[in-house]
């Protein structure tokens, strides 16, 4: 295997973590819905961070790797039409996702508030939290453009 190979292995290597850890947020995203009391926000907190960690492992390999590779490769370059398209579409993924862990971090400060004041029951304010829009809406923005990403990747328009 050449040294290109290896990048090339890494880039695909990140971008599964990418789409992996995506769907496993979008299960903690679904899951939000009917949590409804402080015990479960944090549990799904903690299983949400792991896909918090490995979305942004995820999103700095395939791009770090992505342009390493378009300057290595002869055939490609960062300035092909279709690698400009995908940096760009890195760059809302990755803002849009940044804005939506913000957003999902709010329902855990407010049920982290809760169990320090001894509220373990259900609370109509988390719940109305767990499912306010603007998270979601991010994420469905990210998620939009990394599934445009990967069609971008595969057929390489103006290639």
């Amino acid at each position: 295997m050449t040294f290109e190979d290896w990048i090339f292995a890494l880039h695909l290597l990140s971008a599964a973590t990418l789409v992996g850890s995506l769907v496993m947020s979008w299960i903690v995203v679904v899951s939000l819905l009917s949590a409804r009391t402080p015990g479960d926000t944090l549990a799904l907190n903690r299983v949400g961070m792991v896909g918090t960690v490995t979305t942004v492992v995820g999103l700095v390999g395939a791009i770090a790797f992505g342009i390493w590779l378009a300057i290595l490769r002869d055939a490609f370059q960062v300035w092909d039409g279709w690698v400009i398209a995908a940096i760009v579409l890195w760059a809302i993924a990755a803002v849009a996702l940044w804005r939506s862990f913000v957003e999902y971090a709010k329902p855990v400060e407010k049920a982290r508030a809760l169990v320090a004041a001894g509220e373990t029951a259900p609370s109509a304010e988390l719940t109305a939290s767990n499912r306010a829009p603007t998270g979601l809406l991010f994420r469905v923005l990210a998620s939009a453009a990394i599934v445009l990403i990967v069609i971008d990747m595969i057929w390489k328009p103006g290639a």
